[in-house]
């Protein structure tokens, strides 16, 4: 079972801006890490060529910027309390208006007169915010991790640079980790209120030790991490699930990485550090907690969603987890009634994990530096999101940037979760189009969109995509080929490779043994063209199923009556096969997700040699 299951949602594209990496300060340049990029040459035939080049863009001018430039002190609005370092390092840079407490009225009769905005989580920066601000904003500023507080599409439509403080709290948290690991084993929480109570229980408090138990930390990002390295200098045997985590950083640290099951079934104390997505919605659910060792001992200071909170209180009745040490939960504050937080196992506080006073500066500092740096026009590494992109650019490339999200997307469901991906993600684009002619930079960032963002919380744009991919250990590299053909289309094809990986789907290997998926645009619509070495067609939208089977009569009727007779309703069905009676592929659209027995059926089918359900 992977960490990060299939996605369960599709995104909308970001509105993204072509940049130029030659631009001075005084423009919207916002420059990235990757601003050339060489494209490899190799040898084909005649009718193909391959072209070596660094990508060019187009500056994109701005007033606000220019003024910055030109020496004119720019406006922030600071919403919510923001720690005094930070206030000081902006107020060296700006006109800083702290004007705490707004009601979203006084918000937007403000926002016009100020070019950027920071705020906590307090604030709802919507789209009547983007509206008023008229175009003056640049940038918004969240002064923390989580940014549901902020409309990003808005934001992106209106030209508005967002940018959060992700690393600055990273400590906090994971001190707050092993504060509860050793508070929830040594029952330190229920021992302070007994005697506090006028009562002397010894023997009910008996705790138990660290030494020499398995800590598995599921989530091996910046603060699962830190929380490693401390869990080792107190005698925990620590391994971690990630799929995506580099296993050179998880070795430095005297981390061993496991496939999911091994390192929840083997674990003493499990600490739970990945973000909540829908995929990781409710993960540690019923069917997780029964693989689990009996008693096991469960600490969460990442998000309360990614727990059951139901099935954990019949798991903690029945002792299958012995105790659990809360930080959050589902809802937030929890009802008073909440039997998980009444729960005579469990320890809780509200959401403290970040609560120190050297993180809360170390957020305004971050935060600020960040603003500065974007009001600056210099590039935002904690950027999520990016300027716009000139309207008839994005017009012509629009179901591009959607075939490559989707590809990313469709590839990465196609790892066997435990092995992740560890080897060079490629990307084959075939055009009839001058190399000067097409930028495949945005198609390049949506790929790693689409292969990231299903098993992460970050936010993936024309801006951080390479940091992104770095961060996690992806390694892209891009191949162009020439199609005699007309130029009066982009692209013909895109392809994905994945090598060094696992596949959950067989079929989708290639000859040479990486994940292969190919897709093109036909009609304006995003078609998956090639799965492995056959050819399918197939619309990326809505779930497929695709089936290795033995080409043989009957094979639609049978599945369409499995799938008809539980109630799931079919858009499409399409057979692609290299020879009669042989083996072929098998797709199948349907709108709704089969229920897993639905799809056992399928798969107990005799002549369906194997299947894999995707979203798309």
């Amino acid at each position: 079972m992977a960490l990060l299951p299939p996605p369960t949602h599709s995104l909308p594209p970001l509105t993204l801006t072509s940049l130029n990496p030659t631009t001075s300060l005084s423009s919207l340049s916002f420059l990235p890490p990757f601003a050339s990029i060489s494209l490899p040459s190799v040898r084909l035939p005649s009718h193909h060529h391959l072209s070596n080049r660094s990508l060019r863009f187009l500056p994109s001018a701005s007033s606000s910027f220019a003024a910055v430039a030109a020496g004119a002190k720019p406006t922030v609005i600071v919403a919510e309390k923001l720690g005094e370092a930070g206030l000081a390092l902006l107020r060296e840079f700006a006109n800083v208006d702290c004007a705490y407490d707004l009601s979203p009225e006084e918000l937007c009769a403000k926002i016009s007169l100020c070019d950027a905005l920071i705020v906590r989580s307090g604030t709802k920066v919507t789209r009547d915010v983007f509206e008023a601000s008229k175009g003056r904003l640049k940038v918004v500023g969240r002064a923390g991790v989580g940014i549901d507080n902020v409309d990003l599409l808005a934001a992106t439509e209106s030209g508005c640079l967002v940018v959060n403080a992700p690393t600055a709290n990273t400590i906090a948290a994971a001190e707050h980790a092993i504060a509860l690991l050793t508070a929830m084993s040594r029952n330190v929480a229920a021992a302070d209120a007994s005697l506090k109570a006028g009562k002397w229980q010894r023997n009910k408090y008996v705790g138990v030790s660290l030494v020499g138990k398995t800590l598995a930390v599921m989530g091996f990002g910046k603060v699962g991490s830190e929380v490693a390295r401390r869990a080792k200098g107190l005698g925990l045997h620590v391994v971690a699930h990630d799929p995506y985590a580099p296993v050179d950083r998880a070795r430095a640290v005297g981390v061993e990485l496991l496939p999911f099951d091994d390192a929840i079934s083997t674990a003493d104390f499990i600490s739970l550090h990945m973000p909540l997505t829908p995929t990781t919605n409710k993960l540690f659910n019923e069917e997780t907690f029964a693989k689990v060792k009996k008693g096991v001992r469960i600490v969460n200071v990442a998000r309360g969603g990614v727990i059951d909170e139901e099935a954990l209180v019949r798991a903690l009745d029945d002792g299958t987890v012995a105790q659990a040490a809360l930080d959050v939960f589902t809802e937030e504050p929890p009802p008073r009634d909440s039997r998980l937080v009444q729960h005579e196992n469990v320890t809780v506080t509200p959401h403290l994990g970040a609560s120190t006073m050297e993180a809360q500066e170390g957020v305004a500092i971050e935060i600020a530096q960040a603003v500065i740096g974007a009001l600056k026009g210099e590039l935002a590494a904690t950027a999520v999101n990016a300027p716009m992109v000139p309207s008839e650019v994005l017009s012509e490339l629009s179901p591009y940037v959607t075939l490559a999200e989707k590809l990313g997307r469709l590839a990465v469901q196609l790892v066997s979760g435990g092995s992740g991906i560890k080897g060079v993600v490629k990307v084959v684009y075939t055009s009839s189009r001058d190399p000067d002619d097409l930028d495949t930079r945005l198609l390049r960032a949506m790929v790693i969109k689409g292969i990231v963002e299903p098993i992460s919380s970050v936010f993936v744009n024309i801006v951080n995509a390479d940091y992104v991919s770095k961060q996690r250990g992806l390694r892209l590299s891009e191949e162009r080929i020439f199609l005699d053909g007309s130029p009066e289309i982009p692209l013909h094809s895109i392809q994905i490779h994945l090598a060094n990986v696992e596949a959950r789907f067989a079929s989708a290997l290639s000859d040479a043994g990486d994940i292969r998926v190919e897709g093109r645009v036909k009609d304006g619509i995003p078609r998956l063209t090639m799965v492995g070495s056959l050819s399918v067609d197939v619309s990326l939208e809505g779930n497929v199923i695709l089936c290795r089977q033995v080409d043989q009569p009957g094979m639609i009727g049978r599945v369409g009556s499995i799938l008809g007779g539980k109630n799931v309703n079919v858009s499409f069905m399409s057979v692609a096969r290299n020879a009669p009676r042989k083996q072929a592929i098998m797709a199948i659209g349907v709108d709704e997700e089969p229920e897993k027995e639905t799809l056992q059926m399928i798969g107990e089918i005799p002549a369906i040699e194997e299947f894999v359900f995707l979203k798309l």
